[in-house]
This record gives structure tokens, C-alpha cells and sequence, in this order.
């Protein structure tokens, strides 16, 4: 699969706001949107400010795709998924990708990024229902316990986040034992619970053209 290997922190510049891509240099000063709140390159402070609706619906899907690390294919496969399913799409859509393995580890609390999470999850370190998996993109549901093999409980890295995500709170539908690195995915988030900067109508309306 294809991986973005530049700079991260570009990626948040260049939407005006922060992702929280890069874990916990997010969380301090040393985070580049702190200094340069302005699209990267030499042009940056000095892009037009008027977006056509086209532009801010594009800009959406592509903030949205950054801040869950997935490439375009994946994300037209989830759309296409949520618009199948009752309810209102844009939830839909934003449910689907929440229950992604990857996604699950980082929300309660093991990872300090969702692409440490899904180094977590590639090697082998994650147990779904008491079974190892080792696949990023699996779909957790709603009563799937995860917990870390043994060997993982001691990284410095997970215990770290660990610690971090101790003082900022882990996902409200989530049952989450972070001394002993294991949890339940109890339920599906509700819209409030998650980002509310996130407009998934205007992704909804991008793709439906």
C-alpha cells in the first residue's frame, strides 16, 4: 500500500488546523502550526481565501483521510459501504472508519498516533476476542475485547502513551483497563462524541455529485 513519506506536520499546515498525526509532539510546543499557521511552501501566506464549494468539500475528505491515515481507494470503499447502510451516511461513514483496528488501539490510549497504533497492530502485538490480528483495517464490533500480548505491556513507547492518554481521557465507548492494556469496544460512537471539526456532509455531497 502506498505511504505518505514526507513531512507530517505539512499535512496540517496545509489544513489550517491540527490532525494530531504525529502523537505527542501535537500536544507541545514544538508542534509546527503552533509558528506557522499557514499552508506550507513559499505561496503559503499568501493563498487566496476565497474556496469554492467545490474546494471546501475536497479539502474535507482530504483532512479527513489524513487525520485516519488512509489512502483514496480505502476511504471510497468505506464511503461506498456507509452509503449503503441505513441511517444518515455521513455517520455512517465516520462509525466505519472509528471500528478500524488500527483506529480502536489508538483511541484507547496504547498509541501516541494512529500510525504508531498500526505498527502495534502489523506486529503482531493486538489480541481481538483472545486471537492475535494483525491487520490495521479489521473491523472491530461493538462487544470485541482487545487486549496487548504480554510482550507489549513492557514497551516503552506503549507505556508511554499509555500515561499520556491516562491524563487526557480515552474514548467515552470505550471500557478501557489501561494498567493492564486490555478494554472493550462497547459501542458505537454517537456524532457528538467524536471531532466536531469534522463536516462529513460536505464529504457526503462530494461524492454523491
Amino acid at each position: 500500500m502506498a505511504r505518505y513519506l514526507e513531512a507530517k506536520c505539512r499535512l496540517c499546515r496545509r489544513e489550517g488546523e491540527k490532525l494530531y498525526i504525529k502523537g505527542s509532539k501535537c500536544h507541545s510546543d514544538k508542534c509546527p502550526i503552533e509558528r506557522r499557521p499557514y499552508a506550507p511552501g513559499m505561496h503559503g501566506q499568501n493563498r487566496r481565501t476565497k474556496v469554492s464549494d467545490y474546494g471546501l468539500q475536497l479539502r474535507e475528505k482530504q483532512k479527513v483521510k489524513r487525520i485516519y491515515g488512509l489512502q483514496e481507494k480505502q476511504f471510497l470503499s468505506y464511503f461506498k459501504e456507509a452509503d449503503r447502510l441505513d441511517g444518515i451516511t455521513g455517520l455512517n461513514l465516520l462509525q466505519l472508519i472509528e471500528s478500524r483496528l488500527d483506529n480502536v488501539i489508538y483511541r484507547m490510549g496504547l498509541a501516541s498516533s494512529r500510525t504508531e497504533a498500526r505498527q502495534i497492530v502489523r506486529h503482531k502485538l493486538v489480541k481481538v476476542n483472545g486471537k492475535i490480528a494483525n491487520i490495521p483495517s479489521l473491523s472491530v464490533k461493538p462487544g470485541n475485547r482487545l487486549e496487548l500480548v504480554d510482550a507489549a505491556k513492557e514497551h516503552l513507547r506503549i507505556n508511554a502513551a499509555a500515561e499520556a492518554s491516562g491524563n487526557r481521557g480515552t474514548a467515552e465507548w470505550m471500557d478501557v483497563d489501561l494498567p493492564t492494556r486490555q478494554g472493550t469496544y462497547r459501542e458505537l460512537p454517537a456524532r457528538d462524541q467524536l471531532d466536531q471539526n469534522i463536516r462529513e456532509q460536505l464529504i457526503v455531497e462530494l461524492y454523491s455529485k
